[in-house]
């Protein structure tokens, strides 16, 4: 993870309602919910849109999942109860069909050892290196449908640098690595591009900036120029791929200076990576055409406080100041934004102001901007993740945010790469216990299965339901029963219905089928237990009419 520190803003922001003014109007069209998917073959850019080969708008609605650029080298959550095949099922089934991968360059060095992984519950990834446990990864996420994004999230594990480079890890490094992935991956349309380096940001106070500037012209800082440079010798070996450019925080790469009095030779600010104003006049020129899509990061007031979230007219300020820092690329139909990272514990009541804002400017269906929002993981500090810290209960609040922009993979439609194993469903057990990456939770080999028990007798159990958001032709709900019989109930299946024209779109807790207007809930062979008194919430997503569901039972007890 990285720190996501602004460098100082004092003045220039007067300027952003100024030049939001001078945009040509290219609105954000609100369509459909698509049917999902992440089109066929590689994909390339026309106007502000992704298109797969056969021309078919796309949309990245995405998750980070990380790890690989910290010291453990590889993804978080490998020491956790759930397998990495059930961790990338249950992204699937929450509607996320595309994962951005930071990785640090210490990762891809020989002899790199991938560390805290669960040798029970991941046994195929025993003494396999950081790039075998990847190779495995994009296999099975090209099997789900799914697309995987490349980030050069720093140079070693150590922490994020303002530069490309560091005196460790030179350009040439930075380079040469980035076309060993592009050979590594050059038949796998899986593997869709190459996030370049994450967070390029200012260093030093004006005049004597040291960090990252964008368009002035010093080769040694000028990030547009290394994204040329670099852009280039990937499409050298993989022409295909789509090169994600995130922009600075300061054009000039160096902060403010707060202390000169003269606010005259002040700019505009924004978040590490966040700010692409000086696309317009300094745009990213790659030797192969349609491949530029611009990656700004975005965040919320818990993680910085920015002097923006103070305006009294927030959060109806932050439109011009998203079009002054991104938005203009795409309303001018430059180039296509997939917001890289964005993200909020959530924990301030400012933040889902913030959270709803920015995903209504964005836009709904094919044709709003992409995005990975920060974080699958729990281990975020500053932001937390979509799941809990068992790594399998999914955070209800921030997922009812994002669900109605999500375009849920379709299995199969992507078949760039090599197959491997068949689906796991996703499970919460029972009990389930946070685990951190200092004591990562092992599971025995084998789970001691209780012998088969009879059925609950009708009116032993009891049913809440909870209908967590709706939009236009969905809704997103829980469903939580529990067993009040005496017995423990084994296997555990959860049956309802619903009206004629509610079909399933995704499920989660459960193997979630649909079968004309009847709906089932089984527990998977490795858990399918349900004691009395335990309780099991089932989490869904439908397209029709919101309704609840009716008739619910647990086996054959009516509830």
């Amino acid at each position: 993870m990285s720190r996501r520190r602004l460098s100082a803003v004092l003045g220039g922001l007067a300027a952003v309602a100024t030049a939001a003014a001078l945009i040509t109007a290219l609105p954000v069209t609100s369509a459909s919910a698509a049917t999902g998917g992440t089109g066929t073959g590689y994909l390339h850019t026309n106007g502000n849109k992704i298109v797969d080969s056969t021309g078919t708008t796309v949309r990245l609605t995405g998750i980070n999942w990380f790890g690989m650029e910290t010291d453990n080298k590889t993804f978080h959550g490998l020491w956790a109860g759930q397998s990495w095949k059930q961790m990338i099922d249950h992204m699937a089934q929450l509607g996320y069909n595309t994962v951005r991968v930071p990785f640090s360059d210490d990762s891809l060095k020989p002899g790199a050892v991938a560390t805290s992984v669960n040798t029970a519950t991941n046994p195929d990834l025993v003494g396999l290196s950081p790039l075998q446990i990847l190779d495995k990864v994009i296999d099975y996420m090209g099997q789900k449908g799914m697309r995987v994004i490349l980030d050069r999230h720093r140079p070693t594990s150590a922490q994020q640098t303002p530069l490309w480079y560091t005196a460790a890890v030179p350009e040439s490094t930075w380079i040469a690595d980035w076309k060993s992935l592009a050979q590594r991956y050059s038949g796998n349309s899986t593997v869709i591009g190459a996030d370049l380096h994450n967070e390029p940001h200012s260093e030093g106070t004006k005049p004597n900036s040291t960090g990252a500037c964008w368009g002035c012209g010093d080769t040694a800082r000028d990030w547009r120029l290394a994204a040329q440079r670099a852009g280039n010798a990937i499409l050298g070996v993989q022409p295909n791929w789509l090169i994600f450019v995130e922009g600075v925080s300061c054009p000039s790469g160096g902060d403010n200076n707060v202390y000169d009095n003269d606010t005259t030779n002040d700019e505009t600010c924004g978040w590490w990576g966040g700010n692409l104003s000086k696309v317009g006049q300094y745009p990213v020129q790659l030797s192969v055409a349609n491949r530029v899509v611009y990656s700004p990061h975005e965040y919320a007031t818990s993680v910085y406080h920015q002097l923006w979230f103070d305006d009294p007219t927030f959060p109806a300020n932050m439109t011009a100041l998203w079009d002054s820092f991104f938005g203009y690329i795409y309303k001018q139909n430059i180039a296509p934004i997939m917001v890289g990272e964005f993200g909020s514990t959530l924990q301030n009541p400012i933040d889902a102001t913030w959270l709803k804002a920015l995903m209504a400017y964005m836009g709904t269906g094919v044709n709003g901007m992409s995005f990975t929002y920060w974080s699958w993981n729990p281990d975020s500090g500053d932001t937390g993740g979509i799941v809990q810290d068992d790594w399998v209960t999914v955070n209800q609040a921030k997922q009812a945010i994002l669900q109605p922009y999500l375009i849920p993979p379709v299995s199969g439609s992507n078949t760039g790469g090599p197959t491997g194993g068949p689906s796991s469903p996703v499970v919460v057990p029972s009990s389930s216990q946070p685990v951190t990456p200092s004591s990562p939770v092992v599971v025995p080999s084998s789970q001691p299965v209780p012998p088969s028990s009879p059925a609950v007798p009708s009116g032993a159990c009891s049913v809440t339901y909870k209908q967590d958001s709706s939009w236009q032709g969905g809704f997103q709900g829980s469903l939580t029963v529990k067993n009040t019989s005496g017995s423990t109930s084994n296997p555990w299946k959860v049956t309802w219905t619903w009206p004629s024209g509610v079909t399933l779109g995704s499920g989660w807790n459960a193997t979630v089928t649909q079968s004309g207007s009847a709906v089932t809930a089984a527990a998977p062979s490795w858990a399918p237990s349900l004691a009395a008194g335990a309780s099991v919430t089932i989490g869904f997503t439908a397209n029709g009419t919101a309704s609840a569901p009716a008739s619910v039972k647990l086996g054959s007890a009516s509830c």
